[in-house]
């Protein structure tokens, strides 16, 4: 059994059915997103921070799970909630999210105002930045953990399967929290 990991066909019977999910989800984030399209156009701001807030959404995640992918190969992870290296990478997400969300909104609202297409104030495209990236850092350090988790659970390798897992569950995330918020301090 452990030389047919590494053939296409073990490769392709344990990942094809995670892919199928994966797809299915990252469609639904396109629907999501098309129902947002006249607050999009209204807002040029936000426009900018789409692909930025679910492409860091899913580098939060992935940076997160490539570490405790590493640790658990390791034999350095537990899943006790008072495991310092998992609370630790924790909290560096959520600190990385506090440092470079208000970057990208003030980089958003920058971009835009260059344009002359934006309608918000860099207070409010920065605010909305930060609460998106501080909620989809608790969410991805959420979903990482139960995903390496179930990989563990399951015997599955989380190379294989956490960050393929993580990252397209973050960009859904990403959409659904940009919009939240807006919804929350804009509209």
């Amino acid at each position: 059994m452990a030389g047919s990991e590494w053939r296409v066909r073990g490769i392709v019977r344990r990942m094809f059915p995670v892919l199928v999910v994966l797809t299915a989800i990252e469609l639904g984030s396109g629907l999501v997103l098309d129902t947002f399209e006249s607050v999009l156009l209204r807002y040029p701001s936000l426009l900018v921070l789409v692909p930025v807030t679910i492409g860091m959404a899913g580098n939060l995640g992935s940076i997160l799970a490539a570490r405790l992918s590493t640790a658990f190969h390791l034999g350095l992870l537990s899943f006790d909630p008072t495991d310092d290296r998992l609370a630790g990478n924790a909290v560096a997400t959520v600190a990385l999210a506090v440092t470079v969300f208000p970057l990208v909104g003030a980089g958003a609202w920058g971009l835009q105002s260059a344009l002359g297409g934006t309608r918000l104030s860099l207070v409010s495209v920065v605010t909305i930045a930060l609460a998106s990236g501080v909620t989809l850092a608790v969410l991805a350090i959420a979903v990482t953990t139960l995903t390496t988790y179930a990989a563990y659970r399951f015997e599955l390798d989380p190379d294989d399967v956490v960050i393929p897992v993580v990252t397209n569950v973050c960009d859904v995330l990403g959409v659904l929290v940009l919009f939240g918020v807006v919804r929350l301090l804009v509209t």
